[in-house]
């Protein structure tokens, strides 16, 4: 098969369909797309990946059709991921399906949602995306008659819940399958990356289209100014709008050449050879040179500063906070005002409160901001319609 022909031409250290870890309900695999190319094809086609796209990034969605959605951002990393995957001749698949379901479990409004959730599921365990992310490809998927889920193989699985770095995984004993001792695939930990490169780099974009942030704020950041000066150079007659877009293309490129250099010195200092040396590596193997980690953090702090810190994202955070604890808050107290379906039927069949706020907390979670807005109206305000 050609397939074959692709992983025997893959580096000795990347990871392979051929030898995965396998899927958690046993099932014939396809004789035409290998292990990850499914698990592609089948977050693609979920009802949670479809959400995304009217899930926010920074922006909520009715503030303009430009700005980037779970969705759009997810598409920007997964192309990012392959890109270095390639040439770093490790399995662009498995790439591509960690980048596309790292975002599944966020829930409406962003990082303000998810905080609002986490707060009021405290009692209850909290609320983290990694782990809403997975329980959705294990459990609430309802897609296929054989299984709960997704039924992805153990590889994907694993790169959804190693998102981000091992110190932000919460190492509770029902995570034990995914032996969070070792570091996750070289493939994985390029989704993570990708994750970095492309929000950083986007968030430019859309907050100087938002009038949230100015290029001369932003030449005070070292890592714009030498891309942004190169742009200037090669583009003085150019449209500004254009010369913000080639200074954010030069940056995204500068980083994954970075990345690439970087961690092909990290696998040869640590004579990494195959997937288990990958694996019981101390750290993880994926990372940007010194400079540019440096040069990224100041990037990242300027835009903590001027741009997630802005009034009007404030104020929208704020927003969040109070729609998603009072539509949890009132589906807790009133179960019965769920719309009929499966998550009133969970609900219903929930044995304690613990597990009733989780039902609850599923579907807030699976909320869009547009119909997290809707439903707010509908339950609050009393001149709406039910």
């Amino acid at each position: 098969m050609a397939e074959d022909h692709y992983e025997q031409g893959l580096a000795s250290y990347a990871c392979r369909s051929s030898l995965s870890r396998g899927r958690v309900h046993d099932e014939p695999e396809s004789p035409r797309r290998n292990a990850f190319q499914r698990d592609r094809d089948r977050i693609i086609h979920s009802t949670a990946f479809r959400r995304l796209e009217y899930k926010t990034q920074v922006f909520v969605n009715h503030e303009g059709d430009h700005y980037r959605t779970r969705l759009t951002h997810s598409i920007e990393v997964a192309q990012i991921a392959r890109s270095i995957c390639r040439a770093m001749r490790l399995h662009e698949d498995l790439a591509e399906a960690v980048a596309l379901a790292h975002d599944l479990g966020h829930t409406p409004f962003g990082h303000s949602g998810q905080d609002a959730l986490h707060a009021v599921m405290k009692p209850f365990g909290g609320f983290e995306h990694n782990r809403q992310s997975l329980r959705i490809v294990e459990q609430l998927e309802k897609r296929y008659a054989q299984f709960p889920g997704l039924n992805l193989s153990y590889e994907t699985r694993e790169g959804i819940i190693k998102h981000n770095s091992p110190h932000d995984v919460p190492r509770n004993d029902d995570l034990a399958t995914y032996h969070l001792h070792e570091q996750a695939t070289l493939e994985a930990q390029f989704g993570n990356l990708a994750d970095e490169i492309a929000y950083n780099n986007h968030d430019i974009d859309d907050g100087v289209r938002a009038g949230m942030l100015n290029v001369e704020d932003l030449r005070s950041v070292k890592l714009f100014r030498i891309h942004h000066d190169q742009a200037l150079n090669a583009y003085a007659a150019a449209d500004a709008r254009v010369q913000i877009n080639e200074t954010t293309r030069r940056m995204i490129n500068f980083m994954i050449l970075d990345a690439i250099e970087e961690t092909a010195r990290r696998i040869r200092d640590a004579n990494v050879h195959c997937l288990d040396d990958v694996r019981q590596a101390d750290t993880p193997l994926v990372g940007f040179s010194r400079d540019v980690r440096h040069m990224n953090g100041e990037l990242k702090r300027f835009l903590f500063q001027n741009m997630y810190r802005h009034y009007r994202v404030i104020r929208m955070a704020v927003k969040a906070e109070r729609v998603i604890q009072d539509l949890f808050h009132a589906y807790m107290e009133r179960p019965e005002m769920l719309p009929a379906g499966t998550a009133s039927v969970r609900l219903q069949q929930a044995g304690d409160e613990s597990a009733r706020a989780r039902v609850v907390a599923d579907y807030v979670a699976g909320m869009t901001d547009r119909y997290a807005l809707d439903e707010y109206d509908r339950l609050f305000n009393v001149h709406a319609r039910s």
